[in-house]
């Protein structure tokens, strides 16, 4: 089973775009996203029109892990491991969607966000899709049919897209400890610092790499990556990192917000999630790899797929809950 139109196989001969077409048509990708994104961001923080923690976001995060739903599919798909595609698909858009639901600072525009509320609906949705997944395949069942094959690539999809994607959410909606025991008010510099640590990474790996990157960091997963790419993510994750959670912090944090620090403080924060970041990239490439694919799909142009685009977002996002998680007051 082949999805046309989303992973692209690799062609045999084409002519490579030469490297500062391609660059530029990057750029102007990314900062036409950036420039979408930003106003989202805006709305979320100040509660646009009533609005309380992630109800501008979360649109987003379910529009990404529909789609990103269908091109892992899609990949899946050249190994003989596709899903079923509405299986998936609805159980990547509820995981989310669960995590939010769960967390009473979504509900409330006035209460805290434990974190663990979000994580526990996450994981219940992605049980009750995997429950769902068998039934389908009880139903319709025929010795030799592939069904192993389709719940193998339904649990690879939900642990690699859905239950991140539930993780990106839960950060948004993740309040500060307090000294009494309680949550404060979620604020943005949890999401918005995980995100911009690996953006930040990404574009500084691409620009160091393609410049003057040599060695090559994992020649049979990714040749374009170099080991000076690698240093660049981290020094871009590193900046972006002390940028958001130090002179940025007041911005990101609501006036009843508190004022905690992920654990070991940004400089912990920038290595663990750029690390997590490009480990989340490399992940994906061995997908497209196995499969004999070159993107997961065309629908950002340069840019490649949806999942190509938060491929190193789904190994940061819980890498940076997990941060949060245990954080303290300072």
């Amino acid at each position: 089973m082949t999805l046309p139109g989303l992973a692209t196989p690799i062609p045999e001969s084409v002519p490579p775009r030469p490297a500062a077409q391609a660059r530029t048509a990057r750029v102007i990708m990314g900062m036409g996203l950036l420039g979408a994104f930003l106003p989202l961001v805006w709305a979320d923080s100040v509660g646009l029109w009533g609005a309380g923690a992630a109800q501008w976001l979360l649109p987003v995060a379910l529009l990404l892990a529909g789609g990103a739903a269908i091109e892992i599919t899609a990949i899946l798909a050249h190994r003989g491991l596709a899903p079923r595609l509405p299986v998936l698909v609805a159980g990547c858009v509820a995981v989310p969607l669960a995590a939010a639901l769960g967390n009473p600072a979504f509900r409330s525009a006035a209460a805290g966000g434990p974190p663990l509320d979000s994580a526990g609906w996450a994981a219940a949705a992605a049980v009750v899709t995997m429950i769902g997944a068998f039934v389908v395949e009880m139903a319709g069942y025929r010795q030799g049919g592939g069904a192993i094959e389709r719940l193998a690539g339904t649990a690879l999809g939900l642990l690699m897209v859905a239950l991140p994607i539930g993780f990106l959410v839960g950060l948004r909606l993740t309040g500060t400890p307090d000294y009494e025991g309680g949550w404060h008010r979620p604020g943005l510099a949890p999401l918005v610092g995980m995100i911009a640590a690996v953006k930040f990474g990404d574009v500084l790996a691409y620009l160091v790499g393609s410049t003057v990157g040599r060695r090559r960091m994992a020649p049979g997963l990714s040749p374009g990556k170099t080991w000076a790419g690698a240093v660049g993510a981290l020094c871009g994750a590193l900046f972006a990192s002390w940028l958001v959670l130090v002179p940025l912090r007041v911005l990101l944090t609501p006036a009843d917000g508190g004022n905690a620090e992920p654990y070991g403080g940004w400089i912990v924060h920038g290595v663990f999630v750029g690390t997590a970041g490009m480990l989340g990239d490399l992940a994906e490439s061995l997908l497209k790899r196995e499969a004999g694919v070159k993107d997961s799909g065309a629908t950002l142009g340069a840019l490649g797929g949806g999942l190509d685009l938060v491929d190193s977002l789904l190994f940061a996002a819980p890498a940076a809950w997990l941060l949060w998680v245990n954080s303290y007051p300072s």
